[in-house]
Formats: C-alpha cells, structure tokens, sequence
C-alpha cells in the first residue's frame, strides 16, 4: 500500500534537503513516505542535498554548557520551548541556568535524574510542568554528561549551541579550540574507528549509487566509492577535519604541535535550529 505523500511532507524535505519541490515530491513517492529513505534517494541521484542531523530537531530554547570547577565533569542542559520570543526572555533564562546549576551541584547522571532534583523544594519535573502551564508552549529537556581527566565547554550564539570536549590530559587552551571546532564543524565522531558501520555501509552505497548514475561502470564506481567514503571521513571525523584556525593542518595534527600525548576521548554537542 503506498504512502500518502502531503504538501507539508514535501515543504518539510524540501526546508531540509533544500532539493526542488518535484524532486521532494519523487524522492518521497520513490521512499513510500520514508523521510531518511528519500534524502538517500536524492543523494543517490546526485543532488547535494543540506539533510538536516537529528541535533537539529528542537526548534527554539536555551542550550547551556558547563563544566565542575575540577574540569571533570561537564553537563549540557537543553531547555527547548516553541518559540524564540519564549527562549529569549530573560525569566526563561534564568529558569533554564537555575536547572543547569542544579545539575552541577547534584552531580546529576541523566536527563531521568535531573528530574527527580529538587529546585526551592520543588522537583524539576514540576517545575518543568508549571512553566509548560504558565506560557502555553512544549518544554522538553536534553541532558548530556562528559566525564574525563579535562574537560572543556563552550556555549555558542547566544545559547543556541553547547558543546563538550573530553581529554586524557589538561588542555585548557586546546579544550577552547577544539570546542569551537565542533561547533563550526558538527563531527560524526572522533575517528572513522568511531564512526557506525552501518553509516560507512549507508555512504558506500550511496557513492557507488552516485557514480553509476554519472554513467560509469560498476568496477570504476567501486574504486571511486572508496575515495569518496575517505573524503566522508574526512569531512566528518574530528581529528581528519582541516582545523577551522589553520586550515594548512588537520585537528590530529594541531593537537600534536601542542602536545604529542594529548589525546580526545568523547565530545557531545548539542544545537537549536
């Protein structure tokens, strides 16, 4: 049975892909409706399509990122609401900072956890739900946790992005540099080790599925595939990205020339929009 494919469907591929209305609307009738299916399908077609990550989903809100005094431990909290005169207004904010304090303070683990904190005897959960009545929109919140030997935080355009960076070391003005990095940059992973199987699989297909749609034959679309599943890795692994600074050197390498033990263990990143 095949899909009903609506015009909001198509508007939303095309806000995301940013492909042609009629080719949103293919892509969708080809997928039977399977949104992720479709954006592989314009890829395969040979469109550079601007897909949109899962990062991405929540609308408006307030993203804070920070770290204990030790360097530890780092928390993002991700308060998201509906619209941006709500997460711009300077009581949400700070209702959004009080969460985000709790959480340092409690050491908390877990989005469940952070819940269960209690805020001017309170629970967050209650709070949560009292500001969900007072202003009439959706409030959700995102939580993630680093823990290493340093870590590094970062917030970006006026809360709108948080970003963590674990180390094996301290590295305080590496942490600020490479935090602003995955920010700019939005890695996958650390490395093509870190990286799904499934995805390289996904990109593979893809590459191969672009090449033979160029005309050429499948042993040479084989070895092109290769190359470009490098170029994926590289565009999207932390240490093969060019470092946004200096573009001459890869990350790997600018974390050499400060210190050649220095090494990444985990980074989170967390954006509105």
């Amino acid at each position: 049975m095949s899909a009903t494919i609506t015009a909001a469907d198509i508007n939303n591929l095309r806000k995301s892909t940013g492909a042609g209305m009629l080719d949103c609307r293919k892509a969708l009738t080809e997928s039977n409706g399977d949104f992720e299916a479709a954006i592989d399908w314009l890829r395969k077609q040979g469109q550079k399509v601007a897909a949109k990550r899962s990062d991405r989903e929540t609308k408006e809100g307030v993203v804070l990122a920070k770290t204990t005094a030790d360097n530890k431990t780092g928390i993002i909290v991700c308060i998201s609401c509906e619209t941006d005169f709500v997460s711009k207004n300077a009581e949400f904010v700070a209702f959004s900072q009080s969460i985000m304090d709790a959480a340092i303070a409690n050491d908390v683990k877990s989005a469940e956890e952070l819940n269960e904190v209690v805020i001017n005897g309170a629970k967050v959960s209650e709070l949560i739900n009292d500001k969900l009545a007072a202003i009439g929109e959706k409030i959700a919140i995102k939580f993630e946790r680093v823990e290493a030997a340093y870590v590094a935080s970062y917030i970006h355009g006026a809360n709108r992005m948080g970003v963590l960076v674990g180390f094996n070391k301290d590295a305080v003005e590496a942490g600020k540099d490479v935090a602003m990095q995955i920010a700019a940059m939005n890695p996958l992973a650390i490395d093509e080790t870190s990286i799904a199987p499934e995805t390289i699989a996904r990109e593979r297909e893809i590459a191969i599925e672009q090449i033979k749609a160029e005309g050429k034959p499948a042993e040479m679309a084989e070895k092109i595939a290769v190359g470009k599943v490098n170029k994926f890795f590289k565009d999207n692994t932390l240490l093969a990205q060019a470092f946004v600074k200096d573009n001459s050197k890869s990350v790997a390498d600018y974390l050499k020339s400060v210190d050649s033990e220095l090494k990444i263990v985990e980074f989170k990143r967390v954006a509105l929009g």
